[in-house]
């Protein structure tokens, strides 16, 4: 059979639909795929950043609880001598648990190093910077790693690293109960009235003052406040948190100080009741109001500082 002219052309124009048929069929079946492996790709890269992502918010937590540790070493009664390197310590030890936890939990490689320990720009936390290596199949990831921790809540360990616990400072009540602590740390320096700190007390754990600027602590009943909920504040003569731990009570940081509130009958001049003082500085004061059992000590920049001085400037 012939076929004519318009069967040629129908045959070629069948030929060119069934091959563009054809194209688009590979088309979109290849169009699919891409867009699976694409989903595949994107599903995997967004749940490795999740890890990534959960792994950097428990290094805070592990952080704080590696300063904690730091300070529970010292209320058993052991010298920390360098306090960066105790946390180190103990940070990396909690990351090497962590590892094998997150291993275990979503199939990853992990490898850690903390690389150091230092202050930030606040005294109420400590800078972490960790050097992280993370494998997932094909997927590799590698950063340093850096977080605060804060040091609100815990312990001042100051008082039993300066003084140790054979001392006999005690503590409850959230309160430091020095005893004859102070008293006897006077007495073997030669300071004068030693017995203005028999039964001094202080805050256990830190917690920033709110009332700032601080000379609002003259403000009516603000320092009543600020005693009895044992609040810190600010120092650029306080020593900070990983000096404390080494029982420095002055370090080169910005850090913080507290009040060592006495409670005595007696009037007479003896050291400005600022921690640093008491345990570094090692000069006088005189009682805000010398007919107060529970009067602070304070020198006069330290009044100054609080808005505690009176109308005739003393």
């Amino acid at each position: 059979m012939k076929i004519d002219s318009k069967g040629n052309i129908l045959v070629g124009s069948v030929a060119i639909l069934i091959i563009s048929l054809l194209i688009i069929a590979i088309f979109i079946i290849t169009s699919i795929n891409y867009l699976e492996n694409e989903n595949i790709e994107l599903k995997s890269n967004n749940n490795f950043k999740y890890i990534i992502d959960d792994y950097s918010r428990n290094l805070e937590v592990l952080g704080r609880d590696a300063i904690a540790d730091a300070t529970q070493k010292v209320y058993n009664g052991l010298p920390v001598f360098n306090s960066e390197n105790q946390i180190k310590k103990n940070l990396n030890k909690k990351l090497e648990e962590k590892n094998k936890e997150f291993e275990n939990k979503y199939g990853v490689r992990i490898s850690s190093e903390v690389l150091s320990v230092e202050n930030s720009g606040s005294p109420w936390k400590i800078l972490f910077k960790v050097k992280l290596k993370v494998k997932k199949d094909n997927i590799n990831y590698s950063n340093i790693i850096e977080k605060n921790a804060s040091i609100e809540g815990l312990r001042d360990p100051l008082p039993l690293a300066k003084l140790t616990i054979a001392s006999g400072i005690l503590t409850y009540d959230n309160k430091i109960h020095y005893k004859n602590a102070i008293a006897g740390y006077m007495v073997i320096h030669h300071f004068k009235s030693p017995e203005s700190y028999i039964e001094a007390t202080a805050p256990l754990y830190i917690t920033k003052c709110p009332y700032d600027p601080y000379i609002h602590h003259g403000d009516p009943g603000v320092l009543d406040d600020c005693l009895k909920k044992g609040y810190f504040h600010e120092s650029a003569d306080g020593s900070c948190y990983l000096c404390r731990l080494e029982g420095k009570g002055k370090c080169p940081h910005y850090g913080f100080e507290v009040f060592i509130q006495t409670h005595t009958p007696i009037k007479n001049e003896s050291l400005s009741c600022s921690d640093h003082v008491v345990f570094a500085d090692h000069y006088n004061g005189e009682k805000i109001d010398p007919n107060d059992w529970d009067s602070l000590i304070l020198d006069s920049s330290h009044r100054k500082k609080y808005g505690l001085v009176k109308e005739n400037g003393q």
